[in-house]
């Protein structure tokens, strides 16, 4: 519906002449719409996050190490310099994991790759506990995740995770987070 301008009692005739000698000449432009060629600068960010999450589980996780843990009954580890007590805490639950980490269905490639990226999760955003879930199936994973973690160097105890957090198919492990000048004092 028009309203014309003529019978609006707002509008005087000397404002519809100075509207009409303002807009003398305008012409009326094409809309178009722009498609971009190239991605989005969003999947080249997400390709360098995958080339570093390879790159660091190729650096701290070896398939030829095979470290001194028993992976076929409960795994316990605590690095050496750290409280044997953190096992034991482990083990009862008194930590909460601040992050879970699902394998199913992985391979130990792929597995890598994630542990690098939750440890590095835990480390950016000062998360201490993780839990992470390798289910049992053909025990591929039970016994390769425990062999990966005990190589990274931020990884300071781990212990096959209580019942609500997983039992014989989780761990959980403590991350050695850098101290603050806030946490120091």
């Amino acid at each position: 519906m028009q309203k014309n301008l003529h019978t609006d009692p707002t509008m005087s005739p000397d404002d519809i002449d100075l509207f009409r000698q303002s807009i003398t000449g305008a012409k009326a432009f094409k809309q178009d719409t722009i498609r971009f060629t190239n991605k989005p600068k969003v999947s080249q960010a997400k390709q360098f996050s995958q080339q570093k999450k390879q790159h660091q589980a190729e650096f701290f996780f070896s398939d030829e190490y095979i470290p001194d843990i028993d992976t076929h009954g409960t795994v316990s580890y605590v690095k050496q310099g750290h409280d044997s007590y953190l096992s034991k805490q482990l083990r009862r639950g008194d930590f909460t994991p601040e992050l879970t980490l699902d394998l199913h269905g992985l391979n130990k490639e792929l597995a890598k790759d994630e542990l690098a990226g939750l440890i590095h999760e835990c480390k950016k955003h000062h998360y201490y506990c993780a839990s992470v879930i390798h289910g049992i199936g053909e025990r591929v994973l039970k016994h390769k995740v425990p062999q990966y973690l005990v190589q990274h160097p931020d990884v300071i105890a781990m212990h096959q995770a209580p019942l609500e957090f997983g039992g014989k198919g989780a761990v959980l492990i403590l991350i050695n987070l850098p101290q603050s000048d806030e946490f120091r004092r």
